[in-house]
């Protein structure tokens, strides 16, 4: 089947290719990647973004193959740069040392900027795609203050909060994308805009069982409120209506993202496309809590979806997002 061709080229990619390149292999902290500490052997940069994205990012490392083969390993480097920033805040016990780690990334970007990036794999496959893209850096720091910004453990006061730290980290990313696609419409960043928001939302919310089990709650304080539910009713796991409730009102937010995103397809440069597959794996979790009627803790919500590279393959050739 076409789409598992799909996903076993992915695994050939990055797993046969990183072995051939020596890759080294990121463990969830990154901390000597981040520093500059280790790195594959010459040319084996891509794999070793590919290899850190499949591990960490797996529904991305699978958009990332529907792509037009001359923005794929672009998009590898976009997405290992987020996984590298993005598992710092549950990788470190004290804040000064995710803000060392966050200034080792502006200042890579910085230097990618003077052609002059760090020894690093991840920078230096940046530097290549910045340089065959002439990618926007502003969208780089954005990410990266943003994610600096959210090493405080506290939940978000509002949805929109929640919304804001999406714009500048899930669609910054997707605006990225839209760049190595040769891309540059107001119709499809504004289409990116709400589905890098919906993409935040997904997230926060599978999220919700693993940072639980931390004592950590991030969920919008404001929909909780509204429904008389605590932060420490959703540690103990409980799953009364009240709770699902909260839920309910999160997952809709998502999907008016993804429906007002559709809206306006039909103003969206068809080549945009690729960039929005992310939204197949969107759906599917929000078809799912849907199913399991919002129990955020339902068993079913914690597997992978080996249907994913079926859609996603099904979604590329129906040139729909």
């Amino acid at each position: 089947m076409a789409a598992a061709a799909v996903a076993r080229s992915g695994q050939r990619l990055a797993g046969a290719a990183g072995a051939r390149s020596g890759a080294p292999r990121l463990g969830l902290g990154g901390g000597r990647a981040a520093a500059g500490w280790s790195r594959p052997e010459p040319g084996g940069e891509v794999q070793y973004c590919a290899e850190l994205v499949r591990k960490r990012d797996y529904e991305g490392f699978l958009c990332s193959l529907l792509l037009p083969v001359e923005s794929r390993t672009s998009a590898f480097a976009l997405r290992a740069f987020n996984v590298e920033l993005a598992q710092i805040k549950d990788s470190i016990t004290q804040k000064t040392t995710g803000l060392m780690r966050m200034q080792f990334w502006r200042d890579a970007v910085e230097g990618i900027y003077c052609d002059n990036p760090p020894h690093q794999p991840i920078a230096t496959e940046l530097w290549r795609a910045v340089k065959r893209h002439n990618l926007t850096k502003m969208w780089f720091m954005k990410i990266i203050d943003e994610r600096e910004k959210n090493l405080d453990d506290r939940a978000y006061r509002n949805i929109q909060e929640l919304e804001k730290y999406a714009e500048n980290t899930q669609s910054a990313l997707l605006y990225l994308t839209l760049e190595t696609l040769g891309v540059r419409d107001v119709h499809a960043d504004h289409a990116a805009s709400h589905i890098g928001k919906a993409q935040g939302i997904v997230t926060c919310l599978r999220a919700t069982p693993y940072h639980c089990t931390r004592q950590k709650v991030f969920l919008p304080m404001d929909i909780c409120m509204l429904h008389g539910v605590s932060q420490e009713d959703f540690i103990r796991g409980k799953q009364e209506k009240n709770v699902r409730d909260v839920i309910y009102d999160i997952a809709s937010q998502a999907h008016i993202h993804l429906e007002h995103a559709r809206s306006f397809s039909k103003k969206v440069p068809v080549k945009a496309y690729p960039a929005f597959f992310c939204t197949v794996a969107l759906d599917d979790y929000l078809c799912n809590v849907r199913k399991v009627d919002f129990n955020i803790f339902h068993p079913s919500l914690q597997r992978k979806s080996t249907l994913l590279p079926l859609h996603l393959y099904v979604r590329s050739w129906k040139k729909t997002y």
